[in-house]
């Protein structure tokens, strides 16, 4: 069996400054955990899916995801809470959307790896 680390202590500085320099902050790392987090949850991620091309209500996404209202409340109330979605009122309604372009990419760049899978 092959020793797997370094038999010497021999780096590159040149190339380990330029990817430090290229490193986000520590907060930026924890801000991007969180998001992984939240996106993390099967229901969320599917609730996330639906909302991708379009912004949808409660009811909609509840027939469409199998979920109960109460469930689907519960996962977008955490959604919001971490600026994932937008809401808006009308009448009686109250629409969702995703509220960040760099989420709706995550999620095509999903759908495209499930195609090019296929």
């Amino acid at each position: 069996m092959s020793n797997q680390v370094c038999e010497i202590k021999s780096v590159r500085d040149n190339l380990l400054n330029e990817i430090s320099n290229g490193l986000l902050s520590e907060e930026e790392y924890y801000e991007s955990s969180e998001l992984f987090k939240i996106l993390s949850d099967f229901n969320r991620l599917r609730l996330m899916d639906a909302l991708n091309t379009h912004e949808l209500c409660v009811c909609e996404l509840s027939l469409l995801l199998d979920m109960s209202q109460s469930a689907i409340s519960h996962q977008l109330r955490q959604l919001r809470h971490k600026k994932i979605v937008n809401f808006r009122k009308e009448n009686k309604k109250v629409f969702y959307s995703i509220s960040d372009n760099e989420i709706i990419f995550l999620l095509n760049k999903l759908h495209n790896k499930k195609k090019s899978e296929k």
